[in-house]
């Protein structure tokens, strides 16, 4: 909890934000609460740039208030610890997730799924507990309460792990949850993108056989030769997916965009899990009588608790998993919104902020 005398000396910070739904960002200056006793506070190196960004910046859920500093991918190094914090100490590699507060007392948070708690607080755009707002990482520094903090491994370059805490965990859990991280299961990930190509890497790590499901045939080299996956199925192709039909255990469906999930549903087999992790702005539709003709099931999930991130991580640092990255300047960063709406990017953008963003001071 923030006490209020720790409002009395708020940090200067700086960073990006959007003023409203233009989806332009432009310098901004603002304050971060003083440390607190149970606080961690890092400089930001690097941040990733997740699709969630964009619609908030956009205001394409309708939940966004301005100014609005996006980023949820935050890695970076412990400047200041609280007197009570126990997990971290100043040097240390540390990265801050899609949240930095929950209320501790439900049945969600007393299982470790923080991530499900109806008082969950945004890492950006969201109301801290002293009802201010919260600031993402597209800025210099970052103040969160140790319990929202995750270590970073010193094996993992902290450019290629900042994506993690928002793809990496979006994917690892279902795949986790779901139990489709069998040796040996054949689970299809839809499409090749920010999620999709994490979602790759840790099916594969798991042991279990992956076939990418695509829209685009020109990705069928990258997801065999580069990512290693099984086998690849162009979804507008009506044979190939009819040759490929009742043969997977699971599917793992990362697009964000309209799609038909009748043509998935049809690739599992019986008792075969369709789990949507992408956000659609609209509705999608959802045929029933082919979920009844097999005991299928379409579920959801949305990223992990603070436990099963930390434990993502460990994996992804024990199997040497990073996302595959462009890394760009703090003043390329309307451009590379332009071209994530175009999905011109393999596979995800990440700001240097430790290089490029210029001191608030």
């Amino acid at each position: 909890m923030v006490v209020s005398t720790e409002q009395e000396h708020p940090k200067k910070a700086f960073g990006w934000a959007a003023r409203d739904s233009s989806g332009v960002l432009s310098p901004f200056k603002f304050s971060r609460r003083e440390t607190g006793e149970k606080d961690v506070s890092f400089k930001v190196l690097y941040c990733g740039i997740c699709h969630s960004d964009l619609h908030m910046v956009k205001n394409e859920w309708g939940s966004s208030t301005y100014p609005l500093v996006p980023g949820h991918e935050i890695v970076g190094v412990v400047t200041e610890v609280g007197s009570k914090v126990e997990k971290f100490k100043v040097g240390d590699k540390v990265g801050v997730g899609c949240m930095v507060g929950s209320c501790h007392s439900c049945d969600s948070c007393a299982n470790n799924l923080e991530n499900y708690c109806p008082k969950m607080i945004l890492t950006y755009g969201s109301k801290y507990l002293d009802g201010t707002t919260t600031y993402g990482g597209y800025s210099d520094i970052m103040v969160t309460d140790e319990h929202f903090v995750v270590n970073i491994p010193d094996n993992l370059p902290l450019d290629g792990a900042a994506p993690l805490l928002c793809a990496g965990i979006t994917t690892y859990s279902p795949l986790r949850y779901f139990g489709l991280d069998k040796p040996g299961m054949h689970v299809g990930v839809v499409g090749l993108g920010g999620l999709g190509h994490v979602a790759v890497k840790f099916a594969k790590a798991m042991g279990v056989k992956v076939t990418v499901i695509s829209t685009s045939p020109n990705k069928k080299e990258e997801a065999i030769e580069h990512l290693h996956a099984d086998s690849f199925l162009v979804s507008r192709d009506q044979d190939q997916m009819q040759a490929a039909l009742g043969s997977m255990d699971g599917i793992i469906d990362t697009v964000s965009a309209i799609h038909p999930l009748l043509p998935l549903i049809g690739l599992l087999k019986s008792h075969g899990k369709l789990v949507m992790v992408g956000a659609p702005e609209k509705p999608l539709e959802l045929p029933v009588f082919p979920l009844l003709m097999g005991r299928k099931i379409v579920g959801g999930s949305c990223i992990g608790g603070m436990k099963e991130t930390q434990e993502m991580i460990d994996f992804a640092a024990k199997h040497n998993i990073t996302a595959d990255i462009e890394v760009i300047p703090i003043d390329y960063l309307n451009t590379a919104m332009e071209r994530l709406v175009k999905a011109d990017v393999r596979y995800r953008f990440v700001i240097d902020i430790g290089n490029t963003l210029k001191s608030s001071s």
